[in-house]
């Protein structure tokens, strides 16, 4: 009969982890604020170098803070993200329309990604929201260009999505538009990203706006 030793208290696996994180990450070209969600960063992906690509805007984790605080609309490119945020953190209900009904065929008859598609419904709600993109670029070149031509900007883009087919370039682009596009964002350059990392910097950012330290 297995006789297995490891750590069960939740609160001593976070302690440790994060001691570690500390040791592990160089957080020094953070503010304290940064640091957070560079650790949970790390925290999620298990990668201390994860944190030597993440890019924060000057004044991104403010325009985060304060969206929550108003309670503006969550935008989500996949339900992998909706559903890895913390739930007993947010005050409002994210957005994914991905899975409508009307997506699949909308999608075939323009060629393009299913996230691409369902970006169509978001213009009314962009309007100083926060958006998740954590899987498809394509969803990210897609609101750069909906943006430039006149849509609403959100207040915060946390777009992290990952692959080897335009995750780079997309991110690549966000850091060199979002000034003039007038958002503030959060990514991680590079191909590395996805749904988790996604998700995990918004939670981190809930913290911070409740002022939950790690």
């Amino acid at each position: 009969m297995l006789s297995l030793a490891y750590e069960k208290d939740p609160l001593n696996i976070e302690r440790q982890s994060f001691q570690q994180i500390r040791a592990l990450t160089d957080l020094n070209r953070f503010t304290p604020e940064q640091a957070q969600i560079a650790m949970r960063l790390v925290h999620t992906c298990g990668d201390p170098d994860v944190a030597s690509a993440a890019y924060f805007s000057p004044h991104a984790i403010t325009a985060g803070c304060e969206a929550i605080s108003r309670q503006q609309a969550i935008l989500c490119d996949v339900n992998m993200v909706k559903h890895g945020l913390t739930q007993r953190l947010l005050t409002t209900t994210p957005y994914c329309f991905l899975n409508d009904h009307d997506i699949p065929e909308l999608a075939k008859q323009r060629g393009e990604t299913r996230t691409m598609t369902a970006l169509t419904k978001w213009p009314a709600y962009l309007s100083g929201s926060i958006v998740l993109i954590g899987n498809a670029p394509t969803a990210l070149f897609r609101l750069l260009e909906m943006i430039d031509q006149g849509a609403a900007k959100p207040a915060l883009v946390i777009g992290i999505p990952v692959g080897f087919i335009g995750a780079s370039e997309a991110k690549a682009a966000m850091i060199q538009h979002h000034t003039a596009l007038g958002f503030e964002c959060i990514t991680v350059e590079g191909r590395q990203g996805g749904s988790a990392l996604t998700a995990g910097t918004f939670n981190a950012l809930l913290r911070l706006h409740q002022g939950l330290y790690c």
